[in-house]
């Protein structure tokens, strides 16, 4: 088994193991439950879109996330990014590297219904694209989609978003127990 197979089918395990089934039967009491304040959520602006919560520099320390700001975050910062500059379907600028914001998605989701698809197709399009790729393309450098990573292989690339997923996904669980415990 080589490096891409380990760290694809880690990805795959903890997807369809540990994360996805802990989101089945999410509601919207849930994903939009606000643990402390401030807390950073996904929220409806005065037009009827929907925003995402954050400021940069981040406050130090940072706002609590609700359900729904962790799971756009995998969604967007994660999936959405990479697989928009890797695996570009045309519906993004081919010139755009992983951080360009005109590969973040236009629409995000409103309720948990809505964030579970959106999770779902992201998680999709990185997994998809991720296993289309040879041991020889997952070694080879990101180049210039990477932007400051553009040495760094793709393998060095999912094992990172690996790390990311993992860390929120644990942390969307822990939000979602404790709130299933108010009650």
């Amino acid at each position: 088994m080589g490096a891409g197979e380990l760290l694809i089918g880690q990805l795959e395990f903890y997807w369809d193991v540990h994360l996805r089934p802990r989101l089945d039967g999410l509601t919207d009491a849930e994903y939009f439950w606000e643990p402390a304040q401030p807390s950073w959520s996904l929220r409806v602006d005065e037009t009827g879109r929907v925003t995402y919560d954050l400021e940069d520099p981040a406050p130090d320390p940072p706002p609590v996330t609700t359900i729904a700001w962790r799971m756009a975050h995998i969604a967007v910062g994660c999936f959405a990014v990479r697989a928009n500059a890797f695996f570009n379907d045309g519906t993004t600028p081919a010139d755009a590297d992983m951080f360009d914001p005109r590969q973040i998605p236009a629409e995000l989701p409103a309720t948990a219904d809505a964030g579970l698809k959106f999770l779902d197709h992201w998680y999709a399009r990185w997994h998809d694209g991720i296993r289309s790729l040879d041991e020889e393309a997952l070694a080879r450098p990101l180049g210039p989609k990477g932007g400051p990573y553009a040495d760094d292989s793709m393998l060095a690339l999912i094992a990172h978003i690996n790390r990311e997923t993992i860390h929120h996904g644990a942390e969307i669980c822990l939000l979602r127990d404790l709130c299933r415990a108010r009650d």
